[in-house]
């Protein structure tokens, strides 16, 4: 929440040049694609820079910024040092209050990252509820602040920038810890934070109809990233349910880039959930809502939505078709206009999607060549893609008459589970596992059956 002490950025406003706040966040975004880092600028977020807002950004932005700008430094760039700006003491040391704060700012989500790197959920938990060591030992599991609290609304019932600033950052949130730990954990406390986003939808009135339409899009983003949970944990119908609440949201709100998403999301659950006909369906309703929207990238995942519909179908010819429009949509590359969800689809995912083509088709040696590429990512920010696509790749090698090497795969994918919880791809390895039971006489084979069982009883969770 910006303060009366805050001191404009001229310095900054004078890099930015005639570009305006919208062209300059365009060029962020761009710079920051040129050295594999994931920024959401905006021109809300240039001007909260400009107003002196920002006092310091996060290590991302920080980064980007010196490479846009080689050879100066964050205080040339007109921020303070990041000492000054950290943390409760130097609140105190300006002269100013610590007030509590439903959402995070841009520091402190980095924060937030940087522990998940390095601790587990309660630890991450405790440090989002500002919990100290003794507190964080008496902390179980962590509680739903960890996901951002999202506040009533005010006196009259009205809603403004900082109760949508709170939805969208509840948002990154589940996103940042799902990439890193999967879904298992987090399903059943991310239900406060979507009950909070909607009762202002339905109860509140916007100072603003920029927040109208924000509140719509973040709480639609909401219970999709909700919706997912559900989806990777193995709650189906919970997630079919959230989902359809998202494109109600979306058609309520006039917004085709929800639409598509919550399409993309419908098509992947029936696909997992064997409805085939209605995966087809339902990504080419996405790509309907989404032909006006500038990205290529969201066309091509949509493209690769219908192919595994055709694929679960038996139509060779329609799959090998939508695959080859997803691949030439693909190489046109990203651009500004690619949604913020879509961050984890790159090379890896594609590849990983026509793996999954291939399997349906029955032909697991060109599966097991789409999925070897997919497991070769190695990103820490991923981590249960990472276990996914591995999981993909020792299901492939099983059923392609390579018992050896799938189990040396899957005993990979147990050692992601430390950190990663997801049904999903539990329920990928028991699939592999059944596969693999005639081969047990292999000592490799042997060893990942004999690893693979504590998990068992994990299952009837979903």
């Amino acid at each position: 929440m910006a303060s009366s002490r805050a001191v404009p950025n001229l310095a900054f406003r004078r890099l930015r040049g005639r570009r305006s706040p919208a062209e300059f966040a365009a060029a962020v975004r761009r710079a920051a694609r040129e050295i594999g880092e994931q920024v959401a600028c905006d021109a809300r977020y240039i001007g909260r820079v400009e107003s002196g807002e920002i006092r310091c950004p996060n290590y991302a932005y920080e980064r980007v910024f010196l490479h846009m700008f080689p050879g100066l430094s964050l205080t040339d760039l007109g921020f303070l040092a990041r000492e000054r700006v950290r943390g409760r003491a130097a609140r105190t040391a300006a002269g100013a209050p610590a007030p509590p704060t439903p959402f995070r700012n841009d520091e402190e989500s980095d924060v937030l990252r940087r522990a998940f790197m390095t601790g587990g959920t309660a630890t991450v938990a405790a440090a989002s509820l500002g919990l100290g060591p003794a507190a964080r030992a008496a902390e179980p599991g962590g509680g739903q602040d960890a996901l951002g609290a999202i506040p009533a609304p005010r006196a009259g019932g009205r809603f403004g920038e900082t109760e949508v600033a709170a939805v969208e950052e509840a948002v990154r949130r589940i996103r940042l810890l799902d990439d890193r730990h999967g879904a298992d954990g987090l399903y059943a406390r991310a239900a406060g934070p979507l009950r909070s986003a909607y009762a202002l939808l339905d109860t509140g009135r916007a100072t603003r109809q920029s927040a109208a339409d924000r509140l719509h899009s973040g709480a639609g983003e909401l219970a999709l990233s909700v919706g997912w949970l559900a989806h990777d944990s193995g709650r189906l119908e919970d997630a079919r349910s959230h989902y359809a609440e998202a494109l109600a949201t979306a058609r309520v709100g006039g917004d085709p880039g929800l639409e598509a998403h919550a399409f993309s999301n419908t098509s992947f659950l029936a696909r997992d959930d064997g409805r085939f006909r209605e995966a087809v369906r339902a990504a080419q309703a996405g790509q309907r809502a989404a032909e006006h929207l500038a990205s290529a990238r969201l066309l091509a995942l949509l493209a690769l939505r219908e192919a595994g519909g055709w694929a679960g179908l038996g139509d060779r010819a329609a799959c090998e078709e939508a695959l080859g429009r997803a691949h030439a949509l693909f190489e046109r590359g990203p651009s500004d206009a690619d949604p913020e969800w879509m961050s984890f689809f790159g090379e890896p995912e594609l590849e990983f999607l026509e793996a999954q083509c291939w399997s349906l088709l029955g032909e697991p040696d060109r599966a097991v060549r789409h999925a070897r590429r997919a497991a070769a990512l190695d990103d820490p920010h991923f981590a249960r893609n990472l276990a996914l696509y591995r999981a993909q790749l020792a299901s492939d090698l099983a059923r392609g008459g390579a018992p050896e090497e799938a189990a040396a795969v899957g005993e990979q994918v147990l050692d992601l589970l430390g950190d990663v919880r997801s049904a999903r791809i539990e329920s990928m390895l028991a699939e592999t596992a059944r596969v693999l039971h005639p081969h047990r006489a292999a000592p490799r084979v042997a060893a990942f059956l004999s690893r693979r069982r504590p998990l068992i009883p994990r299952q009837g969770r979903a």
